[in-house]
């Protein structure tokens, strides 16, 4: 495994920003304008809950090889200051997990495996 030095809070810092960007992306590329439907929409991509939802659908299919796992559960494990608002601990954490491998993706310049990422998620659509 490449040696990544970022925390998994950093990591998921940067992928948060990723996975809102390729929501609003996909969202303005399919027409929508209005900010409230563009806001509302997203949430429904990026919520805590749904990101838990797609990372558990993507283990169990076995998306990930050995290394992405780890940087995955160095995401999901990291201590973090801030208290989920309205999301449960469990899909808290395993929202920062998904967000931590978007962040490695990015980082790392793994933008294929990145879309591969994204294509996935995109599949499962909103929640």
């Amino acid at each position: 495994m490449e040696i990544v030095p970022y925390n998994g809070t950093t990591l998921a810092f940067i992928g948060d920003a990723i996975m809102t960007l390729k929501v609003r992306e996909m969202l303005v590329r399919q027409g929508m304008q209005k900010p409230n439907d563009l806001q509302k929409t997203t949430a429904k991509w990026v919520s805590a809950r749904a990101q838990s939802y797609y990372l558990q659908v993507l283990l169990e299919n076995n998306f990930f090889d050995e290394d992405e796992l780890l940087i995955i559960k160095r995401g999901r494990n990291a201590q973090t200051a801030t208290i989920a608002k309205n999301a449960e601990v469990y899909d808290y954490r395993m929202a920062t997990g998904l967000e931590a491998i978007f962040g490695y993706y990015y980082l790392t310049d793994k933008m294929g495996k990145m879309e591969q990422l994204w294509n996935e998620i995109v599949k499962l659509g909103a929640q």
